[in-house]
């Protein structure tokens, strides 16, 4: 077993960066605050609803699972295939995530339907503040970009209401790709799409799965997901690519 010279020389060896993969959900991005979610699906059903109602209803819908929020409680059975294909097929995605809204009744007709559509439009999220200037700092050093997601429908346009879409240069979506983090092959289509060496490139994401990187032979670095708005440290990925950038 080597020592931790050994280890430490073998660390320091590593190429340069050439490229950085990027997780979305809790690293460049964060889904709107629950109350807002429900306010605003609600209104889309034609329904006003009060804060405490909303808030109280918010509480329950995170409990029966959100997409982009917290795991469910418990999955029915009638869902668990669903679930077990939520971030391979769109369907499976959109149906399961509708299914277990449906869980609640919050008797608004459309209600469940209405929630998840705001996870498919730009307004249902908040990229953090960190995400649009380390971006472009990566691309005007040449870095290339990618986001790597375990999700089942498509982020381009909301990186393209955003105004970030010109500083990515590929998205690897697992329903698109058949492949889900951690596995290795995702983060290596993820490479061969950049055209770099899995040994020049940084996976950044905030979760285990994120640091399955790790087996592809990429660097890794986890930070912690922060709430909407707030800044999660993605700034410090600069410091690791190229220190001048910071």
């Amino acid at each position: 077993m080597p020592d931790g010279d050994d280890t430490a020389r073998r660390g320091a060896s590593r190429r340069p960066v050439k490229a950085v993969l990027f997780d979305f959900h809790g690293t460049l991005a964060q889904v709107e605050e629950p109350g807002g979610w429900v306010l605003a699906a609600a209104a889309a059903c034609g329904v006003q609803l009060d804060r405490v109602r909303a808030t109280a209803l918010a509480d329950r819908l995170l409990t029966a699972g959100r997409a982009g929020g917290p795991l469910p409680a418990r999955v029915p059975p009638q869902l668990a295939e669903l679930w077990a294909d939520r971030d391979l097929y769109e369907h499976a995605h959109r149906a399961a995530y509708v299914g277990l809204a449906g869980t609640v009744d919050a008797g608004i007709d459309g209600f469940a339907d209405a929630l998840y559509e705001r996870v498919l439009v730009p307004a249902g999220w908040v990229p953090y503040p960190d995400t649009a200037p380390t971006l472009g700092a990566l691309r005007e050093a040449g870095v290339r970009v990618a986001v790597v997601s375990n999700i089942g429908f498509d982020l381009r346009p909301l990186f393209d209401a955003w105004g970030l879409a010109d500083l990515v240069d590929a998205f690897v979506l697992s329903y698109e790709v058949g492949r889900c983090k951690p596995d290795p092959a995702i983060f290596w289509r993820a490479c061969g799409l950049l055209g770099v060496d899995p040994e020049e490139t940084l996976m950044v994401g905030d979760t285990p799965a994120d640091a399955g990187a790790v087996r592809a032979g990429c660097a890794v670095l986890v930070l912690p997901a922060a709430d909407p708005g707030r800044p999660n440290g993605l700034g410090s990925v600069l410091s690791l690519t190229h220190p001048h950038l910071r």
